[in-house]
This record gives C-alpha cells, sequence and structure tokens, in this order.
C-alpha cells in the first residue's frame, strides 16, 4: 500500500477484512471445508469478502494467466476477475454466482476461458460457496478453489472434433460422400415423427441409374464408380438445403423433401433427370435416370411409403426409362 495513510474507517474496515479472513482461514483449518480436490491444475484457495468487494487469493490463479504480482493492484475487487473472462461464458458464470447467492444452488460450479496478459484464453474450473452470513442470513463471504483445465479441455474438444468427424463418416456412402442408407433411413423416421405433430407435407423421391450395368459392362467398374459420384454431386447441386439426398443401395438415390408437396417434389427431381442426361460425364458416357415420387399419406409404416415410391420408380423404368412418375 505504500505509504498511503488510511483513514479510520478505512482502517476499521481493513480490520474487519483482516478478521474474516482470518476466520475463514481458521474454520478451513479445524473444519477441513470440502473445497480441495487431488487434481492437477490445482490453483489454490480464492475468498471474496462481498461486502468490501475484495478478493484474496492465491498467486498462481493470476500468475497462470502470465502477470506478474508487481502488476496486480493492491485491492484486488471480484471484477478484476470476471472482466477478463471470455464472451461467451461470462453470463453463465454470473448467473450461477447470482442463484448461489440467492440460494438457488447449494454450491457456485463452472468451467469458463479466462483471458491470458498476451491475449490468449485459458480454462479454468472454479468452485465455491457461501462459508459466512450476517444475522439475517445474507451471504457476507465466500471460499472456492480454482483449477487450470486447459490440457483437459483441449483433449475433450479434439476428441468431440473427432467423434464429429466419424460420426459424420458413418452416416456418409464411402464412395459419393453423400448420405448412405441407414443415415437416409434414420432422416426420414425423424421426417414421419415431425411430420405427425406439423401437419406439413412429406414426399420422397428413388432414383435409379438406367441401365447402369451396362455401362460397368462396357466401360468397367472405375467408371461406374465415377458416374455415381457425379450423380451424387449433382443431385446436392440441385436441391434445396432442406432437402436430404443420399445412396439408398447400389445405382439407387434417395432424396427426402420435408415440408415439400409431391408436385413441387416431383419439379425438383425432374430438374434433377435434365442435369444428369445433359451432363458430360467421363469417356462421353451418356447416362439418364428414372424416378419415382410418392408423397407420404400419414398413415403408412416407413417401409410401406418407401415401397409406394418403389412402385412408381417401377412404373418409370418400365414406361421407357429416363422419366419421372409421380403420383
Amino acid at each position: 500500500m505504500g505509504d498511503k495513510k488510511l483513514t479510520k474507517a478505512e482502517l476499521m474496515s481493513r480490520i474487519n477484512s483482516l478478521e474474516m479472513l482470518n476466520k475463514e482461514l481458521l474454520l478451513e483449518k479445524e473444519q477441513a471445508i470440502k473445497l480441495e480436490y487431488a487434481w492437477t491444475g490445482n490453483l489454490g484457495h480464492w475468498y471474496w469478502n462481498i461486502k468490501t468487494n475484495e478478493v484474496t487469493f492465491n498467486p498462481l490463479k493470476i500468475t497462470t494467466l502470465g502477470y506478474e504480482m508487481s502488476e496486480i493492484p493492491d485491492r484486488v475487487t471480484y471484477q478484476f476477475f470476471t472482466e477478463k473472462i471470455h464472451p461467451d461464458d461470462c453470463e453463465k458464470a454470473m448467473n450461477i454466482m447470482r442463484e448461489h447467492l440467492y440460494g438457488q444452488l447449494n454450491v457456485y460450479e463452472v468451467e469458463y476461458r479466462i483471458r491470458t496478459k498476451e491475449g490468449n484464453y485459458k480454462w479454468y474450473y472454479d468452485r465455491g460457496r457461501i462459508t459466512q452470513r450476517d444475522e439475517l442470513g445474507k451471504p457476507l463471504f465466500l471460499a472456492g478453489i480454482v483449477f487450470d483445465i486447459t490440457k483437459k479441455k483441449e483433449i475433450e474438444l479434439e476428441l468431440e472434433s473427432k467423434n464429429k468427424i466419424l460420426d459424420e463418416m458413418s452416416s456418409l456412402d464411402g464412395l459419393t460422400k453423400i448420405n448412405n442408407h441407414r443415415s437416409l433411413y434414420n432422416h426420414l423416421h425423424a421426417k414421419i415423427d415431425e411430420m405427425h405433430v406439423t401437419k406439413s407435407p412429406l414426399t420422397i423421391a428413388l432414383l435409379d441409374i438406367d441401365d447402369f450395368k451396362k455401362i460397368n459392362d462396357t466401360k468397367g467398374h472405375i467408371y461406374g464408380d465415377q458416374v455415381l459420384v457425379d450423380i451424387g454431386q449433382l443431385m446436392k447441386k440441385n436441391i434445396r438445403e432442406t432437402d436430404v439426398a443420399g445412396r439408398y443401395g447400389g445405382e439407387e438415390f434417395m432424396i427426402i423433401f420435408a415440408n415439400t408437396n409431391v408436385l413441387l417434389a416431383a419439379n425438383i427431381v425432374e430438374r434433377i433427370r435434365k442435369a444428369i442426361m445433359d451432363y458430360p460425364f467421363v469417356e462421353g458416357i451418356k447416362v439418364t435416370i428414372s424416378a419415382g415420387v410418392k408423397e407420404y399419406e400419414g398413415d403408412k409404416e416407413i417401409t410401406a411409403f418407401i415401397d409406394e415410391a418403389d412402385k412408381n420408380l417401377y412404373e418409370a423404368k418400365t414406361s421407357g426409362k429416363n422419366i419421372v412418375v409421380a403420383k
């Protein structure tokens, strides 16, 4: 505090604060308050005197962020730390503290990112509780403990990212990189459940490459595979963001049109049919598709619904191919 002289009131306030802190330290020693954890990253205890808004803490809590103790003000307030919390985490942390102060939570416990001196962020796990109250029961003093969980959080986030990639890979067809059979079935099941609630229309289309066996037999499977890949991309290019397309199996594809009646879905499929017919496939291969489009009628099992679309596809095949049947 240097040579600054305190007034009598300031001196009494400082004495009162020290008495409360000493009381807290004695309580911890005598009663072994359960705030200790045998975890790595322990940055020590912190103590918040609510009345004076002063925070006492283990120096590790701030030096871990890259600061020297000489850079820390003589009087550290609660806001000294909260203003360094990441904007996306601050409101959550403040709400949890408020809920604890108002008696809605037994313990203040939160994870948040806190800004270092260099402007980067570390992850802290913070836990505390009210340990002293006045005669009316209002909180006077909080004690807590904080941990640097940055490495733990980085591992968690990396694992989440890898799991997300694996989940995406398990839902995609290995060749065409669009939805696979399982993913299509799950999407359709979910859309049917949704349709029962919203009462909005739902339509599917089954598309099959005409004479695909001839392509494989005359050009080889490598060329056939490239045709499948190209058609998958043409489908994605010509559908809306709300539509779901995928490889249903072999040379057969499915498109799920949520909130779409059969006429609108048929128009989109017709656009796809023309795009495929006009596309310059490898080696000048000419490719066409046939399609069956069917709107869900509200009382069908998922397999029966798909079977009805398949019947329309069969009619397109037997009617000369390279056409769309919707009814």
